[in-house]
C-alpha cells in the first residue's frame, strides 16, 4: 500500500505579528521555556533556567559550535553606482562564494561590486561571486560585513547583535544564521549543568541556506535541502555513543548527528539492530519529516519555528504534527515569544 503523502498545507498556523521577537531579552536564560512530554502530551510552562531540572547525570548536551559571520554586504555597483546587497551563503572554495544578490534580476555576469576600496567581488557566474581584496580576507568582512538577522526582524542590526545573535559557545566561523536554540544558554547555566554531572558534547554544522530555504512544494516528500558542512569528532561521539540520553540543542544539531547514524555490526537485540553515532566530516542535505524513526537523539531542546518550515516540521517528526501545533497554539495564546529571538521548547 503505499504511503500517504505529507502535505506542506499540514505545518501551518497563525501567528499575530506582535509575538515576532525583534529584540532579545536582557538575559539569555530568562527566556520563557515550554516543556512538552511526548509520552502523555503534558505541556509545563517554565523559564529556561529551569532546564537543569530536567537533565539528569548520565545525560548528554550536544552543542553545535559553530560561529555566525557578518555574511550581509551593501556595496555598489563599480558601473552604475546602483546599490546592492550581496548575502554569502557557501564558501565553495578560497575567494569563491555561493551568494544571494539583491535585486538580482540585474546582476549580470562579470559584474564587479565594490564594497569599499580595498575590498570587492565580480559575479562569474549565477549566485557564485569571486571575492578580489587587499589583506585578511576575514577582517574585511568583519570591517565591512553585517550580522545576517533574518528578515522577520524588521530592524537594521545593532552593535549588541553582534554579541547576541551568537551562542555563548560559538567557535568555528562558517554559518550564516544563528543556531538559535543555543542563544538561550548562559556560560554561567552551562557551568551549573556540568556541575550537575552532565556531559556537554560540541558538534559541528554550518547554518546555511537550508535552515532558512521556504518548501515550495505542497509534498513535503519532493522539497530538497541544501548541503550543509558538518563535523563529529572521536570525543563527542563517545560521550553521545554513552549517553543515558541524548539531549540535541536545536534542530541543526539534530540534523548533524542523525545523517551520521551508523548501525553497529554484530549486535542485535531482539532483531533490531543497534544505532551509533560515527565520527567524521562532510555535506548532508538530510530532511527530517513525518514519519522518521530517531536513532541518536532523545530529547531536543529548540525555538518556536515559522509556519511550513523546514525546522518545524522537523521537530512535528519528533515529537508529533498534531501535539505540536496544540503546543504551539498554547504558547500563542500565552504570549511566547516567537523565531530566532524568541522563547525555547523542551521536548521530552
Amino acid at each position: 500500500m503505499p504511503t500517504k503523502a505529507v502535505l506542506l498545507s499540514e505545518f501551518d498556523y497563525k501567528l499575530p505579528r506582535e509575538l515576532i521577537a525583534q529584540h532579545p531579552i536582557d538575559k539569555r536564560e530568562d527566556s520563557k521555556l515550554l516543556v512538552l512530554h511526548r509520552k502523555d502530551g503534558r505541556i509545563e510552562h517554565k523559564r529556561f533556567s529551569n532546564i537543569i531540572e530536567y537533565i539528569g547525570r548520565g545525560d548528554v548536551l550536544v552543542l553545535n559550535e559553530t560561529k555566525v559571520i557578518p555574511a550581509r554586504l551593501f556595496g555598489y555597483r563599480e558601473k552604475t553606482g546602483g546599490k546592492v546587497e550581496v548575502f554569502l551563503l557557501k564558501e565553495i572554495d578560497k575567494d569563491r562564494w555561493e551568494v544571494l544578490i539583491k535585486p538580482g534580476r540585474k546582476a549580470k555576469l562579470g559584474e564587479k561590486i565594490k564594497f569599499g576600496e580595498d575590498f570587492s567581488c565580480e559575479i562569474i557566474d549565477r549566485g557564485i561571486c569571486s571575492f578580489n581584496y587587499e589583506g585578511d580576507f576575514n577582517n574585511l568582512l568583519k570591517k565591512y560585513g553585517k550580522v545576517p538577522l533574518p528578515p522577520y526582524i524588521k530592524r537594521a542590526p545593532e552593535e549588541s547583535d553582534k554579541d547576541r545573535y551568537q551562542t555563548v559557545y560559538a567557535k568555528v566561523e562558517g554559518a550564516v544564521a544563528a543556531p538559535t536554540a543555543g542563544l538561550h544558554f548562559s556560560t554561567e547555566l552551562l557551568k551549573k549543568l556540568e556541575e550537575q554531572g552532565i556531559n556537554i558534547a560540541k558538534i559541528l554544522l554550518h547554518t546555511g541556506i537550508a535552515s532558512f530555504s521556504p518548501i515550495r512544494c505542497e509534498r513535503v516528500e519532493d522539497h530538497q535541502m541544501a548541503k550543509e558542512y558538518y563535523k563529529i569528532n572521536k570525543e563527542s561521539a563517545s560521550l553521545i555513543n554513552q549517553a543515558k540520553r541524548v539531549f540535541a540543542v536545536g534542530t541543526t544539531a539534530v540534523r548533524a548527528l542523525e545523517s551520521n547514524a551508523k548501525l553497529e555490526k554484530g549486535k542485535w537485540e531482539m532483531g533490531i539492530g543497534k544505532w551509533k553515532l560515527g565520527t567524521g566530516e562532510g555535506w548532508t542535505n538530510m530532511f527530517i519529516y513525518p514519519p522518521y524513526e530517531f536513532k541518536i537523539v532523545d530529547a531536543l531542546i529548540t525555538n518556536f519555528h515559522l509556519p511550513k518550515s523546514t525546522n518545524l516540521i522537523l521537530v512535528a517528526a519528533f515529537a508529533g504534527r498534531v501535539l505540536v501545533l496544540r503546543a504551539y497554539n498554547e504558547a500563542i495564546k500565552l504570549g511566547y515569544r516567537f523565531y530566532s529571538y524568541g522563547d525555547a521548547m523542551l521536548i521530552l
